[in-house]
C-alpha cells in the first residue's frame, strides 16, 4: 500500500516537473518571438553601427520649436521647447556633421539634437537643455556612432539598442529555455530509470 502511494506521488511530481519544464520552454519561445518583432527590427534598421570619436565644434540653442507628437494628435503644437543644435567634427572622416541623441531623435525632429518628452515641465526642459549644452562645451571629445556606408551623414551619441543590450535581451529567454529543457530531460531520465528498475 505504501509502495503504491510512493509511486503515485512520484508520478505526480514528475508530471508537475514536466509541465513546469514545458511551460518554461513555451514562455521562452514567446519571449524570443516578442524580442524578434520589437527590438531586432530597430537594431537591424539602424545604420549607425560604427563607433568613432566626435569633437564639438559648436553647441547652440535656437528659438523654441514645437514638440512633434504622434500623427493625428489634436495637441500637435502644445509643447514648445528650445532647439539645441550640436555640430561636431567626426575624426573618422574629418567632416562637420550634426549630432543627435539617438536614432529616434532624428525621426522626431531632424532640426534639433535633443528632443524632450512630450509631458515634461517647460522650465525643467529648458534647464536640462542648457545643462546638456554646457556639458557639450565642457567635454569637447566623446565617442559617437556614425554610418560607415555613408547613407547618413550625421552621427548619434548613443544607440537605442546596442549590441550588448540585444545580447542581454536574449539572455533571459535563453536561460529559461535551457532550464526548461534541462528539467524535461531530467524527468525523462528519471522515468527511464524507474521503468528500468521495475523491469529488473
Amino acid at each position: 500500500m505504501l509502495g503504491k502511494k510512493l509511486v503515485t506521488a512520484q508520478k505526480r511530481g514528475e508530471t508537475r516537473a514536466l509541465c513546469l519544464g514545458l511551460g518554461m520552454v513555451a514562455c521562452s519561445m514567446m519571449m524570443y518571438f516578442f524580442i524578434g518583432i520589437t527590438i531586432v527590427p530597430f537594431y537591424t534598421k539602424s545604420v549607425w553601427t560604427t563607433e568613432g570619436v566626435c569633437k564639438v565644434l559648436k553647441a547652440n540653442i535656437k528659438d523654441k520649436v514645437f514638440c512633434p507628437n504622434t500623427e493625428g494628435s489634436e495637441d500637435e503644437e502644445i509643447f514648445p521647447y528650445p532647439c539645441l543644435q550640436v555640430w561636431v567634427n567626426l575624426t573618422a572622416s574629418g567632416q562637420e556633421v550634426m549630432l543627435y541623441q539617438t536614432e529616434d531623435t532624428l525621426e522626431r525632429n531632424p532640426k534639433c539634437s535633443y528632443v524632450p518628452g512630450n509631458l515634461e515641465n517647460a522650465k525643467e526642459v529648458k534647464a536640462r537643455i542648457e545643462t546638456i549644452a554646457s556639458n557639450f562645451k565642457k567635454y569637447q571629445t566623446f565617442p559617437c556612432y556614425y554610418d560607415p556606408g555613408g547613407t547618413q551623414t550625421n552621427v548619434i551619441l548613443s544607440r537605442l539598442y546596442p549590441s550588448k543590450g540585444l545580447l542581454f535581451a536574449f539572455l533571459w529567454p535563453t536561460l529559461m529555455f535551457t532550464g526548461g529543457c534541462l528539467i524535461v530531460v531530467l524527468v525523462k531520465i528519471s522515468q527511464y530509470v524507474s521503468v528500468l528498475s521495475a523491469w529488473q
